[in-house]
């Protein structure tokens, strides 16, 4: 009878089905891009082709693995950099301008027994991380004047969001690679006039400092070097008064018969009329 049941195309079909069925539910190929939490009855025991940094590539663990069929349970956990968006929400800065923010995080899942324990997948974790970056952008942004996301100072504005996100991110076992605003713009119409108005006029502000502070560094340096030559002049008056009356009469005498210092008209063109006992003329008098 149990021949006659075995030799049953129908009985045969029926065994090497669930043979099918028991092989396919104990082995499975882990590819080299995914990663996998074993639950044994929803507890997990152990966890096949982990992250590490610097892995090389077919030495990370994936392969064929064996199961419990029907008892053991496979997280997938894809091992790749994954992104998050945050697509136009309004994020208030800190001079009280609505902002409509468009950003992105990439992240990596680098824990995935603490993502299958706090999250429990992929999706699951993205869901949890769109909030928490949202948070991470206003809580930034809003310590900043909306000029900032202008400036030099928006790449340390990211890095601060995506050190702000990483604090709040590590709890479902994910590195958070990079944060990118894509675009941070004022609404159309009156408030980004309004915005565009103030800066111009916080910029024409910040001109006129400058340019203020730079007349008074100018005149404390004319200053400075006027009192250095009044102390050189004197050095040398000091140590022989009359060469220095000497000197400062030739000089004198350069500029007054040169076409009063106008360099334009030839020289010999000025006429001085002088009594020849004129003080001015001191050092011509045969010495």
């Amino acid at each position: 009878m149990n021949g006659r049941l075995l030799r049953n195309p129908v009985t045969i079909g029926i065994l090497a089905l669930v043979a099918v069925i028991l092989i396919a539910s104990t082995f499975t190929i882990v590819p080299e891009t995914q990663q996998v939490v074993v639950l044994r009855l929803e507890k997990p025991v152990r966890t096949i082709n982990a992250w590490r940094p610097g892995q090389v590539f077919g030495r990370t663990g994936a392969g064929l693995i064996a199961r419990i069929p029907f008892v053991d349970r496979l997280v997938w956990v894809d091992k790749r950099v994954l992104d998050v968006d945050y697509d136009n929400q309004q994020v208030l800065s800190s001079d009280q301008l609505r902002l409509e923010v468009d950003a992105y995080a990439r992240f990596r899942v680098v824990d995935p027994l603490k993502m299958a324990i706090t999250a429990g997948s992929e999706t699951a974790v993205t869901d949890a991380l769109r909030p928490l970056l949202g948070t991470a952008i206003r809580n930034e942004l809003g310590k900043h004047p909306f000029a900032v996301l202008l400036s030099p100072e928006r790449d340390q504005v990211m890095d601060n969001i995506q050190a702000g996100l990483q604090r709040l991110a590590s709890q479902y076992g994910v590195e958070i690679v990079d944060v990118r605003i894509k675009h941070a713009d004022l609404p159309e119409g009156s408030p980004l006039t309004s915005a565009l108005q103030a800066m111009a006029s916080a910029r024409k502000q910040q001109a006129i400092t400058i340019r203020a502070e730079g007349a008074k560094q100018a005149q404390i340096i004319r200053a400075d070097a006027q009192a250095k030559a009044a102390h050189i002049y004197a050095d040398a008056f000091n140590q022989d008064p009359k060469f220095y009356d000497f000197y400062r009469a030739m000089q004198s005498y350069d500029h007054t018969f040169d076409a009063d210092g106008d360099t334009s008209t030839p020289h010999g063109s000025t006429q001085v009329i002088l009594s020849p006992d004129n003080a001015y003329l001191k050092q011509f008098e045969g010495k």
